[in-house]
């Protein structure tokens, strides 16, 4: 296929085809809201950290391209040093990867993590007793196990389920270096092998998701100069991730599968209700109104009718207009109906489809030599929206697009962030290793050596036997007086510094065109 942002003839010959659903027919199956990159996106899960669904992430393995392997992450804005109750999966949660394929909208496959936790000594405060150098080691004072059971489902209902691990054991998280001085040696025992091909993963790891946030301070300032600053940087999640033959995916000779998570958390009486859900990144939170964000997490694709319009007249190239004068496409918005909920003909809509908010991936397509951030838009077609890479920019995609690439309107709407703070893993579970309670927010260079780094006025060094002594310190605080030891680095002149050379980012410039339900 090819480069999509620069063939109108191309785009225009995708609508003939019958690939974009009429308004009639939205009305009737359509569904409108998403999941994705769901930190905080929602007035109830936001209080539910352990339960809320972060990202979800689907690709043809790199390093095994007759595998898939599928992400989700949970647990949003994890400070590494948090302790003493560092982070866990919740025991009384169902943690779901859904797979539809025959396009249905309803799971055929769910691949389900429940976690049992265990704790070696309930008389200290502390996670580690002492230097951990294994899973086993006895002092890994609180562990987490889990056990991975595949359900089939047809037309969604059950009819099999199969244990495909038992007891196998969670990554802890990353408390720092004197607890944990070689991480990866515990990363690399988590990667469980499973029978006729598949891996498994589950444990704590860097946010996989990059972006400035301030889009919501008015779209980055309502000036255009609060960009370039990684929001997530520094932080971690949980996550779970699954590598697996594809042809355990497919169904019959349509290689395209939809994927989406869900999180159900255990009530009193013992019975499971959904809290989160999440497919495509960012719907939920720039697409779904905030009455509608927390029925979204509830509800199952088939229903998704109940949320076309907010995909058809969506709110944020409304705001753009408002704050930046950029005219919004006019809608009905067809070209988001493909993007979210039907896949695009010829590259990942399934043969049958039904309307759905499903991140859809062809696994068909191998993986690209040198990927493009950009996705499909840079000509990349085994990028998002064609599944969703760890690398993939899809805030830059989904501004491009909202704001009418698809419709012929070129721009490069961006934030400025165009990749993760740190590198992902060559081979899986792909995420980068989770930032320690050693290191600096936003930064991967630790805050201080063990025999202490920071000084006094006086040019005494500190440490924790003197400090308390100290009388001022060479920073201050908000109230002018005496702040803390000026350890840490100030995560903000990275944004800054990108705002400068760039010119400030989220900039507008034309380029050149080119030629029912399921049960648990």
């Amino acid at each position: 296929m090819p480069r999509l942002h620069r063939s109108r003839a191309r785009i225009a010959a995708l609508v003939a085809a019958g690939g974009l659903l009429s308004v009639s027919g939205l009305a009737g199956l359509a569904p409108g809201q998403g999941t994705a990159s769901s930190h905080r996106e929602a007035p109830l899960i936001s209080g539910q950290p352990q339960y809320d669904n972060t990202d979800v992430y689907a690709f043809v393995s790199p390093d095994k391209p007759d595998t898939t392997t599928l992400i989700a992450n949970f647990l949003p804005f994890s400070e590494p040093a948090g302790g003493p109750n560092f982070y866990k999966f919740a025991r009384d949660a169902q943690y779901d990867i859904n797979v539809d394929n025959d396009g249905d909208s309803l799971a055929d496959l769910t691949y389900r993590y429940q976690f049992q936790d265990r704790v070696k000594n309930q008389n200290t405060f502390l996670y580690n007793t002492g230097p951990v150098t294994s899973l086993d080691d006895p002092d890994l004072n609180v562990t987490q196990t889990y056990d991975l059971t595949l359900i089939r489902r047809t037309e969604g209902r059950v009819h099999s389920t199969t244990k495909l691990a038992d007891n196998a054991p969670v990554a802890p998280s990353n408390v720092g270096q004197a607890s944990m001085p070689n991480y990866r040696t515990l990363r690399n025992q988590a990667i469980k092998p499973l029978d006729d091909g598949m891996t498994t993963f589950a444990g704590q790891a860097d946010d996989s998701f990059f972006l400035d946030l301030q889009v919501f301070n008015l779209i980055y300032g309502g000036n255009l100069k609060e960009v370039g600053d990684d929001t997530l940087s520094g932080y971690n999640v949980n996550t779970v991730a699954l590598q697996i033959p594809t042809r355990h995916l497919v169904a019959g000779k349509d290689p395209v599968i939809g994927v989406y998570s869900t999180v159900q958390r255990q009530n009193a009486s013992g019975d499971y209700t959904q809290v989160s859900r999440l497919g495509n990144p960012l719907v939920n939170e720039l697409v779904n109104p905030m009455g509608k964000k927390d029925l979204f997490n509830a509800s199952d694709p088939w229903h998704d009718a109940q949320f076309a319009k907010f995909v058809t007249d969506p709110e944020l190239p409304k705001v753009i207009q408002q704050i930046y004068k950029i005219p919004a496409p006019p809608t009905p918005r067809n070209d988001l109906v493909q993007v979210f909920l039907t896949g695009v003909p010829g590259l990942n809509q399934p043969t049958r489809v039904r309307p759905a908010e499903l991140l859809r991936l062809n696994t068909s397509i191998k993986p690209s030599a040198k990927p493009d951030r950009l996705g499909v838009l840079g000509g990349d077609n085994q990028g998002f929206p064609n599944g969703r890479r760890l690398t993939d920019d899809v805030v830059d995609i989904e501004l491009q697009v909202v704001e009418g690439e698809l419709l012929g309107t070129k721009n490069d709407l961006g934030d400025a962030v165009n990749a993760n703070d740190l590198k992902f893993e060559n081979a899986f579970p792909y995420v980068a290793q989770p930032r320690s309670g050693t290191e600096a927010r936003g930064s991967s260079k630790p805050k201080a050596k063990a025999s202490g780094a920071a000084n006094d006025d006086n040019g005494t060094t500190l440490n924790l036997l003197n400090a308390g002594a100290a009388e001022s310190t060479s920073g201050s605080g908000d109230d002018g007086g005496p702040g803390l030891l000026g350890a840490l680095p100030a995560a903000g002149l990275a944004g800054g510094a990108t705002f400068l050379m760039t010119g400030g980012l989220l900039w507008w410039r034309n380029r050149r065109p080119a030629a029912g339900r399921h049960e648990a």
